[in-house]
């Protein structure tokens, strides 16, 4: 499993790109093994997912039952974590990118941590706001998602802000994609509908 160091290690240069600190990406190790190593953070975020799948669900109505919900969401868990890394494997590859791979996958896996609490925190305190403050903190969680992508690849590719954000479409297209496809799958609807 991953140590408590590795955590602190971890989340420290997580939370060092927010505020646009140099040594962040030093925080990861620029190899194969600590890039595999990295994908272990999928595991510890697993838990503050099924809480925030919670929230989510008791907010909307929902046409499949409960064990379907849990496969898919599963399944869409897994496919989110894992197809920027295999796209951007590529890019990489393509773009002479590829001694900057495994720094740049591993630092955007252990961002994930940190995000998903703030995830977490925020859409709990959106789920009890009047609809239109809880749409604007909605806004303003997204765009620091945004930025946060955004600063990490800057800093760890050495790229201009145009490729950072076709970085970032590439990034959150196929999510948005995958988040439309499970929930039509699952008949997810608003409540009162």
């Amino acid at each position: 499993m991953v140590s408590i160091s590795e955590i602190a290690r971890g989340t420290q240069g997580a939370l060092g790109f927010l505020q646009r600190d140099r040594a962040a990406p030093l925080q990861f190790d620029n190899t194969m093994e600590a890039c595999l190593r990295s994908f272990r953070v999928m595991v510890l975020a697993a838990p503050l997912f099924f809480l925030y799948l919670l929230l989510r669900y008791s907010q909307v109505t929902v046409a499949a039952d409960e064990t379907e919900i849990a496969i898919v969401e599963a399944l869409r868990y897994v496919v989110d974590w894992l197809i920027y890394p295999v796209l951007f494997y590529e890019i990489a590859r393509r773009r002479g990118l590829l001694d900057r791979y495994p720094r740049y996958i591993a630092a955007l896996n252990w961002i994930n941590l940190p995000e998903m609490i703030v995830l977490l925190v925020g859409e709990s305190i959106a789920s009890i706001m009047p609809i239109n403050l809880a749409i604007v903190l909605q806004l303003g969680l997204q765009a620091l998602f945004f930025y946060w992508f955004l600063t990490a690849t800057r800093m760890i590719l050495n790229v201009a802000w145009p490729t950072a954000i076709i970085l970032m479409i590439v990034n959150w297209a196929p999510s948005i994609f995958v988040s439309f496809i499970v929930d039509r799958f699952l008949g997810v609807g608003a409540l009162g509908t």
